[in-house]
C-alpha cells in the first residue's frame, strides 16, 4: 500500500499553529502549491471555527485535525463524525483514554473512508518526570509502545509519537500503520533539537523518516522561516530521499 505522492510531498504536514484565520491563510497563500497537507489544532479551530478546514479541503488540501480527543466514547464518536463530515484526512484521539474511546473513534470513522484515526501516545512535550507526576512509572518510550499496542488492537490507522520513538514504533507496528511525528526540524539546529518549539522529544525530519515515520509535522521552522517555501522543500527532500532509500532496501 502506498498512499504517498511520488516525491513524498504529502508526507510533510505543515502545522497552522496560529491564533487567527488571517495568519493561517497568509501562510497557506505563501506556500501555494508547495504544501499539500495542513494540521489544524485546538487553538486555530477554537478561534476560527471549522470553516477553514472545510475550505482547505475544498481547495484540494489534506487536513489533519489534531483534536486530541479524550472524552466519553459517545462524545469522541460524535467529534470524529464531525471531522469526517468536514473532509478531514486524519484526526487524533488520546490513547491514554483507553481502548473504549479509540474503538469508538474507529467505528465512527467507518462512514468516512478517507478519514484515518490516529492515537496520540505520549504528548511530545512530556518527559519521564512528567509521566511520574501522574503516576505512570514507565519511561516515555515504554509508555509510547504500550499505548501503541492498545491503539493497534483498537483498530486505529496509526499513532502519533515523537521522532525519537519512530524507530521502535515501526519495529512494533510493522510496515502498514501510519506513524506521525510532530516536533521535527528541517535539519539540526544550534544547541541540538531538544525542546524545539515546546517539544521535549524532538528530532530532524530526515532522522524521523529514516527511522520509519510515515509523516512528519513541521511548524515554526517553516512558518517563521525567512523563506517558508525553501524551508518546506528541505523537509520534502528528506521525505523523498527516505522513500527512495526504503525502495532500495526492499529491492523495488
Amino acid at each position: 500500500m502506498d498512499h504517498y505522492f511520488p516525491d513524498g510531498g504529502d508526507r510533510v504536514v505543515v502545522a497552522l499553529d496560529f491564533a487567527d484565520r488571517r495568519s493561517a491563510e497568509a501562510l497557506v497563500e505563501r506556500l501555494g502549491d508547495a504544501c499539500r497537507s495542513y494540521k489544524i489544532g485546538l487553538e486555530l479551530l477554537t478561534a476560527a471555527g471549522p470553516g477553514l478546514a472545510r475550505d482547505l479541503v475544498g481547495r484540494g488540501h489534506e487536513v489533519f485535525l489534531d483534536l486530541k480527543l479524550f472524552e466519553i466514547p459517545n462524545s469522541v464518536a460524535g467529534a470524529v463524525r464531525a471531522a469526517g463530515a468536514l473532509g478531514a484526512s486524519m484526526v487524533t484521539v488520546h490513547a491514554m483514554g483507553g481502548t473504549g474511546i479509540m474503538a469508538a473513534a474507529v467505528e465512527a470513522a467507518r462512514d468516512f473512508p478517507r478519514l484515518r484515526v490516529l492515537a496520540l501516545t505520549v504528548v511530545t512535550s512530556m518527559t519521564g518526570s512528567d509521566l511520574a507526576d501522574i503516576g505512570v512509572g514507565a519511561g516515555t518510550e515504554e509508555q509510547v509502545l504500550r499505548l501503541a499496542r492498545l491503539a493497534l488492537g483498537a483498530g486505529c490507522d496509526g499513532v502519533v509519537g515523537s521522532p525519537r520513538e519512530a524507530g521502535p514504533l515501526r519495529a512494533l507496528l510493522g510496515p502498514e500503520p501510519l506513524i506521525v511525528t510532530p516536533g521535527v526540524t528541517p535539519g539540526p539546529v544550534e544547541g541540538g533539537t531538544a525542546g524545539v518549539g515546546g517539544h521535549a522529544r524532538s528530532g530532524t525530519a530526515a532522522a524521523a523518516f529514516a527511522a520509519g515515520a510515515s509523516h512528519v509535522v513541521v511548524g515554526r521552522s517553516v512558518a517563521r522561516a525567512a523563506d517558508p517555501v525553501a524551508a518546506l522543500w528541505q523537509v520534502r527532500e528528506a521525505a523523498r530521499e527516505a522513500r527512495g532509500a526504503g525502495v532500495r532496501r526492499s529491492g523495488g
